[in-house]
């Protein structure tokens, strides 16, 4: 070490460039299949187009997740925590206003349901591919499902509905009309004007 030299020059400088952190195989499947599920729908991809395309083997694959069935219900688990995400950032722009928590929401879907490669709910996807009750993949749709209702109507409630009960599950079947239609119509279909008519249902429904 050179006399003029700080040590915390040295220690600021190392020799070496700090290693990338590795993807984990089971992070790679994950992703990979989470992609090709949505694009494709899950029955529709095979476990080899998975471990193809994520560079991994077959191995791989079942040392992280038992089967394609675990995998569809991980991807499903993934995409609910993302769907939650979503949602409760607009809650949390509106504390304490249900209806603009609900309408931020929808202004958002209507926008993501407007474009090109939309593919709707995953989990709304994966309920109608899965019809059987116990499946995994239809399990956790189910129990998003019933969790939103239960939330949709504690916001009925919270915007003053006289029927909140009816309210916010007249709010889940616009956002269950909007995940197919925005899958058929584009941007030139009914999901463009979902605020809007959600913002009349509300105001008929609180009695304004």
């Amino acid at each position: 070490m050179k006399k003029d030299q700080p040590q915390s020059d040295l220690l600021s400088a190392p020799d070496k460039k700090p290693a990338t952190k590795k993807v984990r195989a089971a992070d790679r499947i994950r992703e990979t299949a989470r992609a090709l599920f949505y694009r494709e729908g899950i029955r529709a991809v095979g476990v080899d187009e998975i471990v193809t395309q994520a560079g991994v083997t077959k191995p791989s694959l079942y040392r992280s997740f038992a089967s394609k069935d675990e995998l569809a219900a991980a991807y499903l688990r993934d995409y609910d925590g993302e769907f939650w995400q979503r949602f409760d950032r607009c809650v949390a722009m509106h504390p304490g206003n249900a209806k603009a928590q609900f309408l931020e929401y929808v202004r958002g879907l209507g926008v993501r349901a407007s474009k090109d490669g939309y593919r709707g709910c995953g989990l709304t996807n994966a309920a109608v591919e899965y019809p059987a009750a116990d499946h995994p993949a239809r399990h956790v749709a189910l129990e998003s499902k019933i969790e939103l209702r239960r939330r949709l109507r504690l916001m009925a409630r919270d915007m003053g509905a006289r029927d909140p009960d009816t309210l916010g599950d007249g709010l889940q079947l616009l956002l269950e009309g909007t995940y197919a239609s925005g899958q058929l119509f584009g941007d030139d279909g009914p999901a463009s004007v979902l605020a809007e008519i959600a913002e009349r249902l509300i105001d008929a429904s609180i009695g304004k």
